[in-house]
């Protein structure tokens, strides 16, 4: 589709030449004889880019460059005038025009211009689409559930992600806090700065020096040229520093100087580096603990707890696992080309069930794994691990401070009716209720067949 141009001047004959040789390039060319015509054209119509003239009466060409930018800040515009002088020009090009030519206007120069100004713009839209798309991917709608334990982790994440605060994020291995850590810079005015994320326990402590706060040429063995570390490369950006309770002693000190002095020295330079960094956190261990150990500098664990997020275990937020297995069903039957399964609530129940030792990211892997090998458009009981599909008791409900009554009474249900087998009569005498009552609670909680 060739792109829209609006032409805005008072003259006619200036306005209909200016048409007549941009459609004939190929354009799509609009006219309006004023500003309140153009307004009225552009709040109405899709138009790339605007063409104006600078003095026509009634609204300006910067009047109309202002209301434009309002409606769509994308639309470049360009400025023509026959009173041409430096300071209106710069005038113009501070509020936000594209370019400034005066008349009589050289067609050559003024096409390669408006050719350039599309190719900017939609580079621009290109990156405004990719991280709307990225906020999508990594950002709070990233993050499923509704149980009380992770809205409280969405309101933590939305609180805090505009400050500069340094976060550390807890929470069992497989519970997401890199999903969070994602969240969090991708909410906050550095998204479209650099996110640089560092696994502190996958390197050794050599070598952690070394990809943190990089090394010059010569520093070491094998150091054949300069190397910039995470933190020069998240300047200005989001450095996410994943397990950091297995940094060892001297990289603690080292840490500590950088949040303190926001600089640092590469290994073996001299010359201080200074960055801006927003440091955020993440382990599965007891921090405090080891700071009583003194495995850990206190000073450094305050320094990273400005803010603690807490993500809770999987098996303290059941009620999220139907939200869980619908999105992985979704996700992985698309990537596998596969027709979308849906789950038998016997094994739903199992899945609600289970303890999940290994969190959101063993569950993901097990729906993945349903999807690949299971042949059939329900995934069924039998279908299940063993150690899932076996699992017969019911188990204790651990207390949970603030966890909803509601949610406990759902988390009693369904594990009584995956004990029971799926029997609904065995269920309600386990219970103690009546079967009324547990097929008007099963509604309820939207898990009985109507």
């Amino acid at each position: 589709m060739p792109a829209r141009l609006l032409i805005v001047d008072d003259e006619k004959n200036i306005r209909t030449g200016l048409g007549e040789s941009f459609s004939s390039d190929g354009y799509d060319v609009l006219l309006a004889a004023s500003g309140e015509e153009a307004l009225g054209i552009v709040r109405s119509d899709e138009v790339d880019l605007v063409i104006t003239d600078l003095k026509m009466i009634g609204i300006s060409g910067t009047e109309l460059m202002d209301q434009i930018q309002k409606i769509n800040h994308n639309i470049p515009i360009i400025i023509l005038t026959a009173h041409g002088t430096v300071q209106t020009a710069v005038e113009c090009m501070r509020k936000g025009a594209y370019d400034y030519q005066t008349k009589p206007v050289n067609l050559k120069k003024l096409s390669l211009i408006v050719s350039r100004a599309l190719t900017r713009s939609a580079l621009e839209k290109e990156n405004e689409d990719l991280h709307h798309l990225l906020n999508n991917r990594y950002g709070i709608s990233n993050i499923i559930g509704h149980s009380s334990g992770i809205e409280r982790v969405f309101d933590m994440v939305k609180t805090v992600a505009p400050t500069k605060s340094n976060i550390l994020i807890t929470g069992e291995s497989g519970t997401g806090k890199e999903l969070v850590a994602n969240a969090i810079h991708a909410l906050s005015d550095r998204s479209k700065r650099p996110f640089v994320k560092v696994h502190c326990a996958a390197l050794a402590t050599g070598l952690l020096e070394s990809e943190l706060f990089g090394h010059e040429k010569g520093a070491f063995t094998g150091a054949s040229r300069q190397h910039k570390g995470r933190f020069e490369l998240a300047d200005q950006g989001t450095i996410f520093l994943d397990e950091i309770g297995d940094i060892d002693a001297n990289i603690q000190v080292k840490l500590l100087r950088v949040i303190q002095e926001r600089s640092f020295q590469r290994v073996g330079g001299e010359r201080t580096i200074s960055v801006d960094v927003r440091l955020v956190t993440a382990t599965n261990k007891d921090l405090y603990g080891l700071v009583q150990k003194e495995e850990f500098r206190e000073d450094l664990y305050y320094r990273l707890k400005v803010v603690n997020i807490r993500i809770p275990p999987l098996r303290e937020r059941a009620s999220d696992i139907p939200l869980l297995v619908d999105s992985f069903l979704k996700e992985y039957c698309a990537v596998n080309n596969k027709r979308e399964k849906k789950i038998d609530r016997k094994a739903l129940a199992l899945l609600e069930s289970y303890p999940w030792p290994g969190n959101v990211r063993e569950l993901k892997n097990v729906i993945e794994n349903l999807v690949v090998t299971g042949k059939g458009g329900v995934i069924m009981v039998r279908d299940l691990p063993s150690n899932i599909s076996q699992e017969k008791s019911p188990g204790a409900v651990k207390l949970i401070p603030g966890k909803k009554l509601d949610e406990y009474e759902k988390e009693i249900i369904l594990s009584t009716l995956a004990y029971a087998e799926g029997n609904k009569s065995r269920t309600a005498t386990l219970l103690g209720i009546g079967r009324k009552t547990l097929h008007r609670k099963l509604e309820h909680i939207g898990e009985e067949e109507v």
